[in-house]
């Protein structure tokens, strides 16, 4: 059997766990490791320790990448390098005409996401979106029952996203609480949630976003801020005992726990755990820098008449969300809750998982769902498959995202942004057509 050769652009956490690590344990068979490119030495290091096997695994710095693709030879490019390089890693892979794996968002931009789709037209590569959300044992029941037709033609979802206190003000201490890096969180985040609407409804175009948005928890004036100042750090910050956000979760004797989502597999109790000069993940989450909203609703028409209303809090006492999905012949609703929040305020169906389909005429049937195994719901081990192995030939419709997909995805998380920034209602109209 001839393995499939993998290089990586970005040896982050989520790298490592998510697709590094089932390389060497679950899919030697089929993929092999043979390069992987960093900004940061110390991710290989980092990588070597978790990854014992990938210590002879050849690594370069950015401006190394076509001396990695020449002297490696592979058949595909992982991008999980920080969002606004995506684009970047992307277009040049599909120049190469090498296949792209990429870490949602695809791009930070409707612009870049255009780019994206112009070069996969001239090559012989093609671009995988991994929304693993898709894989979610219960968002595939909701696919299904649209898919069967139990409520008709869809006419309209009403969705409401809810991120905690701890999981949404990471998000305020790292890169992504600028948008030239993450495009916002109606991109970072959003975009995840856009797609899953997107997919159940049957991928239509999106073709007008209005928004409003609000930096409402975070930033200077924030309500919990202990004082107007630029430039602490949580790890020395000498008003660290003053900030509710981190006194939620800690004690005075408590050290202190800085979550980084990009190099969550390393601890400070076997070594470093970032390079400061590079990255740091304990940035104040009440800077002045800060420039995206942590408070956001939207409504979105669809070019089949669909119609989305969309709202996201990242400063929840628990997480999850309320979903509800309109139709000419009924209604389907669902639920989830989790995060680190809902220990402290639990949700009382927080361990419940089920569909109700509401049909126009008759009674209510409630579709328990067992629950997935592994992140995201389970989402990330069948996603896994589908990448290794290729397309479940089984499966009667699709999920694996493309570049189409990431498109769509991202153009309504930016016309979100520029709709709140411009006070105007965005056409998306010539955006879809590519």
């Amino acid at each position: 059997m001839n393995k499939r050769r993998y290089v990586v652009c970005g040896v982050s956490g989520r790298a490592i766990t998510m697709w590094l690590k089932p390389i060497y344990e679950q899919f030697s068979d089929y993929a092999e490791l043979v390069g992987m490119l960093d900004i940061d030495p110390l991710r290989f290091k980092i990588c070597n320790k978790d990854l014992p096997g990938t210590a002879n695994v050849p690594t370069y710095m950015p401006d190394e990448f076509d001396k990695m693709i020449e002297e490696t030879k592979p058949d595909a490019v992982f991008v999980v390098s920080r969002d606004s390089f995506h684009a970047h890693y992307i277009i040049k892979s599909l120049e190469k005409d090498l296949d792209v794996i990429t870490e949602k968002p695809m791009t930070t931009n409707m612009e870049d996401a255009v780019r994206v789709r112009e070069a996969e037209k001239k090559s012989k590569g093609k671009v995988i979106c991994t929304f693993n959300y898709r894989y979610n044992p219960q968002h595939r029941k909701i696919r299904e029952l649209v898919l069967d037709g139990k409520i008709g033609r869809v006419t309209h979802v009403d969705l409401t996203w809810y991120i905690d206190i701890a999981h949404g003000s990471s998000y305020f201490n790292r890169w992504n609480r600028m948008r030239e890096n993450s495009g916002s969180l109606s991109i970072h985040k959003a975009s995840h949630h856009f797609d899953l609407v997107n997919w159940w409804i049957g991928s239509p175009a999106p073709t007008t976003v209005h928004a409003f948005g609000a930096l409402n928890h975070y930033g200077p004036n924030g309500p919990f801020n202990p004082s107007k100042k630029d430039g602490r750090h949580c790890r020395e910050c000498t008003e660290r005992s003053k900030c509710a956000y981190k006194a939620r979760w800690e004690t005075r004797a408590s050290a202190i726990k800085i979550k980084d989502d990009h190099l969550e597999s390393f601890d400070e109790a076997r070594g470093v755990l970032y390079t400061p000069e590079i990255y740091r993940p304990d940035m104040c989450i009440f800077d002045s820098e800060i420039n995206i909203h942590d408070t956001i609703v939207a409504n979105v028409r669809y070019a089949n008449g669909v119609l989305l209303n969309y709202s996201a809090n990242f400063s929840t006492p628990y997480e999850g969300y309320r979903l509800a999905i309109n139709g000419t012949h009924g209604r389907i609703e669902a639920e989830e809750w989790g995060g680190m929040g809902s220990t402290a305020f639990p949700c009382p169906r927080a361990t419940e998982h089920y569909v109700d389909y509401y049909p126009i005429f008759g009674s209510r049937e409630r579709l328990w769902i067992k629950p997935g195994v592994g992140g995201h719901g389970g989402g990330d081990p069948c996603i896994l498959e589908d990448v290794f192995l290729g397309v479940d030939p089984d499966r009667k419709y699709d999920i694996l995202a493309d570049s189409r997909d990431g498109l769509s995805a991202i153009s309504i998380g930016d016309a979100v942004y520029k709709s709140i920034m411009e006070e105007k209602i965005i056409d998306l109209t010539e955006v879809m057509t590519h």
